[in-house]
């Protein structure tokens, strides 16, 4: 057997991240329950796990990965994994105490110590991780508001028709939503944070937003700088084939540093955060390495658990020129399907799991799927479906 070397810069063993900006942050058992594998999978699989360690070089010509304590790996093959940062807030008060991310287990212990104590609390930024944590804090009776600088939530990610009932649903339980307004600056007492102070436009006055813990979820910046320094293609992310394989085939990339060509995404490179990516482009990278290669074809799917309320999203939706509303609004369950010149390109479902897993065959068969019979709640989508598949 050849030897597995994993190299971490945490402390931690591999663990899970999505429950660390929900379940998490209200559960008080231990830690342990977040790790991927028992501590004996590593030696009973003979894999060599190095925590608190971070690989400062890459030198391809001699095959060495030279670790931050000198020691140098020699390698066969070498896959990074390197992830993303948060994307730091640099206006004045940003350093100070209760001022909070949410990307690692440490940050997410803090943050779960800093909500036994909040009274008010204001997230920056309403993507995915800033609405779960919005959404936890207010079922702790938390006073929360989420600022945001876009129009509506979850922008990036989301069609217009999805992200208003979004905002609609987390107005209704609680959440104080502000959309397009820009934070200034971050104020303080003794060094511990009071108030934000926010701008909605640029003739309105400025109004100061009372928190004793904030939240910062205003993006990520993928970490590319060490495949940078060793002369691999990078852009906003590293640059990786079909195969999952960088400039040099014997160095890969995945996860969500990977920026790759997508079949789902029209030719263009895409870089995917989300946890159902990164488990399949590992498993691409391994059949490659053993052998058996193939392209990373696999449909992008991602879901976020906001309060009650379950999104979930296959394929991807750039590009969209229409966006079909079918099941129930009011009681937030409800799908939106979104159209490209009539070709169905991704499904938006919250509180469907069932419709969600139809909407990704949909979309991997090629199914046919007009607007007008995403738009007739008496149409038989899962008979549709059956019908393309049957023999025949």
């Amino acid at each position: 057997q050849r030897r597995i070397v994993m190299i971490g810069e945490e402390s931690h063993a591999p663990y899970q991240r999505p429950p660390l900006s929900k379940t998490h942050l209200t559960d008080t058992g231990s830690d342990s329950k977040l790790a991927f594998r028992a501590e004996s999978f590593y030696s009973e699989k003979q894999i060599e796990l190095r925590t608190g360690r971070r690989v400062v070089a890459l030198h391809r010509h001699r095959r060495k990965a030279v670790l931050d304590d000198g020691d140098a790996l020699d390698y066969e093959h070498f896959v990074l994994a390197v992830g993303a940062r948060n994307r730091q807030l640099t206006i004045p008060g940003s350093d100070l105490h209760g001022v909070h991310y949410l990307r690692s287990l440490d940050e997410a212990q803090a943050l779960r110590a800093a909500l036994r104590t909040a009274k008010s609390m204001v997230v920056i930024g309403a993507g995915f991780i800033g609405l779960e944590v919005a959404a936890t804090a207010a079922k702790l009776g938390i006073a929360v508001t989420v600022i945001e600088v876009a129009d509506r939530p979850m922008a990036r990610a989301l069609s217009t028709t999805m992200s208003a009932i979004f905002a609609d649903q987390h107005t209704q339980q609680g959440l104080r939503l502000l959309f397009g307004t820009q934070v200034l600056r971050l104020l303080g007492e003794a060094r511990q944070v009071r108030a934000v102070e926010v701008v909605s436009n640029a003739d309105a006055p400025t109004q100061q937003i009372a928190a004793d813990l904030v939240l910062v979820g205003i993006g990520v910046v993928p970490n590319t700088e060490l495949a940078a320094a060793a002369g691999l293609a990078v852009g906003n992310g590293i640059v990786v084939d079909q195969t999952l394989a960088t400039s040099d085939p014997r160095v890969s990339a995945m996860g969500d540093c990977a920026l790759h060509p997508n079949v789902y995404a029209a030719g263009d490179l895409v870089r995917l955060e989300s946890v159902q990516n990164a488990i399949e482009q590992a498993r691409c990278i391994a059949a490659r390495l053993t052998g058996k290669t193939a392209p990373y074809v696999n449909i992008p799917w991602f879901w976020s658990d906001q309060g009650n309320l379950k999104l979930q999203i296959a394929g991807l939706s750039s590009g969209a020129d229409q966006a079909v509303l079918r099941g129930d609004v009011a009681n937030a369950a409800c799908s939106v399907y979104c159209f490209k010149a009539g070709q169905l390109l991704a499904v938006e479902t919250v509180n469907r799991p069932a419709e969600h897993l139809q909407a990704r065959r949909l979309i991997t068969q090629r199914i046919a799927l007009t607007p007008a019979q995403a738009a007739d709640p008496s149409f038989d989508i899962k008979a549709l479906i059956a019908g393309a598949q049957a023999p025949g």
